[in-house]
């Protein structure tokens, strides 16, 4: 999968960046403060020294420490970083899977093989081929497994070629490899027949949108066909609700540009 290596990478970077600010000492004190300081002591004569330093050569004044780095930017940046990787993974699906993979996969992958662990691989692999196309939280909620276990197993079976996947909007998406080229480009690029035309319709309408009752009324098909092909758009994210009422759909920004792309094609 691409971007595994990256992600590994980058949270690696950031962690290194956080764990350096948080190593560095504070901030040294200003030299007006400590000659303040001195400056409340009186004098004395017992304050000389016996004998005078030798005055320093323009190498060991070259050679002086400087003072430390502000460790704040250091920390900052690592882990707001960190939070802001955090937090995409958890709002965008296909970032999070990345993220499973690069970071939960291998401390899953070191643990003893189980009889439960083929049971759950033949399992994703069966749900997978019975439902093309399918996204990782749909899979892993239909299957009642953890985040970790899904993409490991996810993972297992597309490094041995039985699955294959694809960024599908902020989704991953799963097909068996058995398909053939035709199925495939089909399962990638779903814009074909009704939904072509629901797609279409909505993206003429603007950002007002569409209700269901409207849509059935220029397209004249069922209400049980319409709400198949609503389900399966706005899974795939090329719809959304329009402002103005929950019932109501415009085309989002990601159909607007697989629209677009298909008229390309054709």
């Amino acid at each position: 999968m691409r971007g595994v290596w990256f992600a590994r990478l980058l949270v690696l970077a950031l962690l290194s960046l956080s764990l350096y600010g948080a190593m560095l000492p504070d901030a040294a004190p200003s030299t007006d403060e400590s000659v303040d300081d001195d400056s409340e002591a009186p004098f004395t004569p017992s304050d000389v020294p016996e004998k005078t330093a030798e005055p320093l050569d323009d190498e060991d004044v070259e050679s002086a420490p400087s003072e430390n780095p502000d460790p704040l930017p250091y920390l900052l940046g690592g882990i707001g970083g960190l939070l802001l990787l955090a937090v995409s993974a958890i709002f965008v699906e296909y970032i999070g899977v990345i993220m499973l993979v690069a970071l939960v996969v291998p401390m899953v992958s070191r643990r003893k093989k189980h009889k439960e662990d083929e049971l759950n691989r033949g399992r994703i692999l069966g749900y997978i081929e019975a439902n093309a196309g399918i996204h990782f939280s749909a899979l892993r909620d239909g299957l009642g497994l953890a985040n970790g276990v899904t993409a490991y197993h996810t993972n297992a079976l597309e490094l041995e070629g039985k699955v294959f996947s694809w960024k599908s909007g902020k989704y991953r998406r799963y097909a068996s490899s058995i398909l053939d080229k035709t199925q495939r480009s089909n399962i990638r690029n779903p814009l074909s027949g009704t939904r072509l035309a629901i797609l279409e319709v909505l993206a003429a309408s603007g950002q007002l949108g569409l209700e269901t009752k409207e849509l059935r009324n220029r397209l004249q098909i069922s209400r049980q066909l319409l709400n198949h092909h609503i389900k399966e758009l706005h899974g795939r994210a090329m719809i959304e609700h329009a402002e103005r009422s929950k019932r109501a759909w415009k085309a989002s920004t990601y159909g607007q540009e697989q629209l677009q792309q298909s008229r390309t094609l054709q």
